[in-house]
């Protein structure tokens, strides 16, 4: 006659069965379940027509993606006036054609990005305590370089603004006209929105210069709005103080594992918990902030848990 299972038997049992249903949710079909997020954000000086920003982060591009390339080609059918990239968008040393395919229909709006941690250098497998531990140190001497400067190029010259250490103001229009048509029209149609815009290198890598780009934004642009990959608060800190209106940022992957109906575990950077992803207000009233928990993961890290990848379509609103 079998012995019967003890209850402790049978509830470590239980728990185990959970967390291999909980990995494999997570790993085959939470991170292939990509999400178009959407937030009102009233920033636009009064008067101004209303502007939609496709905000994308963390795509972590590998060349067999298609799935993940396929879905991020389908958001040019929203019809942005503005797309913004906050970084981690390459995965692997051969991703540059498979980025470049996803994010070719989105090159027909006025975009601009910044580069992330991971652009630099390729991923390696990565014991997950680490994310525990306060980001800074020396750099592993093995790291393998990513042709980051060739994206950057290849983006840029498809007509998106680079703006690592950079301050530039762009005139969109936002009637969701052709790129053709934007061209040819007056700089002040109706309809046209001035944008300045402001952006830094990583700042998980330390290689932020905020001095470069620093002063107050220009006070004649409909919207200001910087661009930073990782949201650390001294940076946040720093844009509101120069009276931008937005900041947007990623990097966090939303906590990429989270409690249900809970925090993220781990930010990976000095935001709070709290605020590891969507739009939120940095001082009570003043800058907004938006993380996007992004649409990849490191390769070797392949699980999303409460966290769907995301993409986010802001619609910028006059202030009161």
């Amino acid at each position: 006659m079998a012995r019967p299972i003890s209850a402790p038997t049978r509830t470590l049992a239980g728990i185990g069965a959970a967390g291999a249903g909980a990995i494999f949710y997570g790993t085959v079909i939470e991170r292939n379940a990509f999400v178009l997020r959407h937030f009102d954000v009233p920033v636009l000086t009064p008067g101004s027509a209303a502007m939609r920003v496709l905000h994308v982060s963390d795509l972590h591009i590998t060349a067999r993606q298609r799935r993940k390339q396929d879905w991020i080609r389908g958001l040019a059918e929203l019809q942005p006036d503005l797309v913004i990239n906050t970084g981690d968008t390459l995965s692997a040393l051969d991703a540059i054609p498979a980025v470049m395919h996803a994010l070719e229909p989105l090159f027909a709006f006025p975009g601009a990005f910044v580069p992330g941690n991971n652009d630099y250098w390729a991923p390696r497998p990565k014991n997950p305590a680490r994310y525990f531990q306060r980001p800074g140190g020396e750099l592993p001497d093995d790291l393998v370089p990513l042709p980051w400067p060739t994206l950057a190029r290849a983006m840029a010259g498809a007509g998106w603004e680079d703006l690592t250490h950079v301050r530039t103001t762009v005139t969109v229009n936002a009637d969701n006209a052709s790129r053709a048509s934007r061209a040819a029209g007056a700089a002040r149609a109706a309809g046209a929105v001035r944008v300045a815009l402001a952006g830094t290198d990583d700042p998980h890598l330390g290689r932020a210069r905020y001095v470069k780009i620093a002063g107050a934004a220009d006070p004649d642009a409909d919207v200001r709005i910087g661009v930073i990959h990782s949201p650390e608060p001294r940076l946040l800190a720093a844009f509101a103080a120069d009276g931008y209106d937005l900041l947007l940022a990623g990097h966090t992957h939303g906590g990429q594992v989270r409690i249900p109906f809970g925090p993220p575990l781990v930010t990976n950077c000095g935001i709070d918990r709290a605020r590891a992803r969507w739009l939120h207000q940095w001082d009570g009233d003043g800058m907004y902030f938006h993380i996007c928990a992004g649409l990849g993961t490191n390769p070797y890290s392949p699980i999303r848990f409460c966290c769907r990848p995301e993409a986010t379509l802001l619609t910028l609103t006059p202030r009161p």
